[in-house]
């Protein structure tokens, strides 16, 4: 390689750092260096992919819509893990509690997470506007507005909402299947006083992002490199299980549907702020 490909990383946590350090060191181990760049927002390391100053951003869902809207849908979805696939959020209620179905939600409050999560508020209001809510007139919706330009890549807001509802200051909640799942196992949620009242459509999470003039032999190279990586050889492990998957995927764009109709439904690009 002529010189190492810059990939980006957005530091939502602490372990951002381990996990890609983990990762340079075996790229550079199998003869394909990399650089990192971290980054403070995904807008901010959206606009570094579409300036050329990085090669490949891991990208949040709504990253991968943001850069696939500013390059003119150029960028390409390259790769993935296997738990970004086919992923649901839950709208949460208590079991005594008045939602029993979705339609419950009318004059009530639903507390979701960041208004730029795409798990715990966008595509969990679509999920309303497909039953023909109106979240805007219908629903009251407390936001947990929670390290806003982190596109909810950490638990907090969707902890809050829940913790709101816990409090019984809101009807509902929403979360992440994946946080229903390691919360009920941990005991942060109790399953016999909280149900899932209703489920999106399953949707797609993050994806490593490829500028759209990456020379494509470059690209192959590193793709060569990143699906060696196993979760059975203990020097993959650790990162795997911090980064959360068993193996990286070919990236698709089949999975973005739901976002991407919460999106336009709500205008989300139209009111955000440049660096956020």
């Amino acid at each position: 390689m002529k010189r190492p490909l810059v990939v980006g990383a957005v530091m939502y946590d602490p372990k951002v750092s381990v996990i890609w350090e983990i990762i340079r060191d075996f790229f550079e181990s199998r003869g394909c260096p990399i650089d990192l760049a971290f980054y403070r927002t995904y807008d901010l390391q959206v606009t570094a992919l579409i300036d050329g100053r990085i090669d490949i951003a891991w990208n949040s869902p709504l990253a991968w819509l943001d850069a696939a809207r500013r390059s003119g849908g150029r960028c390409r979805a390259i790769a993935m893990r296997d738990t970004d696939r086919d992923r649901v959020s839950h709208i949460v209620g208590r079991r005594d509690g008045p939602v029993k179905t979705i339609t419950d939600l009318r004059g009530r409050t639903l507390a979701v997470g960041a208004r730029d999560s795409p798990q715990a508020t966008l595509i969990p209001i679509g999920l309303l506007r497909e039953h023909g809510i109106d979240p805007e007139g219908e629903v009251s919706i407390t936001l947990f507005d929670v390290q806003v330009g982190l596109h909810g890549d950490h638990v907090g807001g969707e902890l809050d909402a829940f913790r709101s509802l816990e409090r019984g200051e809101a009807a509902a909640s929403t979360m992440l299947d994946l946080n229903w799942q390691s919360w009920t196992r941990e005991g942060i949620v109790d399953p016999a006083r909280f149900a899932i009242v209703a489920s999106t459509k399953p949707f797609d999470h993050c994806v490593f992002t490829a500028r759209d003039n990456l020379d494509p032999a470059l690209e192959a190279r590193w793709l060569e490199t990143l699906f060696t990586m196993r979760y059975d050889d203990p020097r993959h492990r650790e990162m795997m299980d911090l980064e959360g998957l068993k193996a990286w995927l070919p990236g698709r764009t089949s999975g973005f549907g739901p976002l991407s109709a919460a999106v336009a439904a709500e205008r989300f690009f139209e009111h955000i702020e440049p660096g956020t």
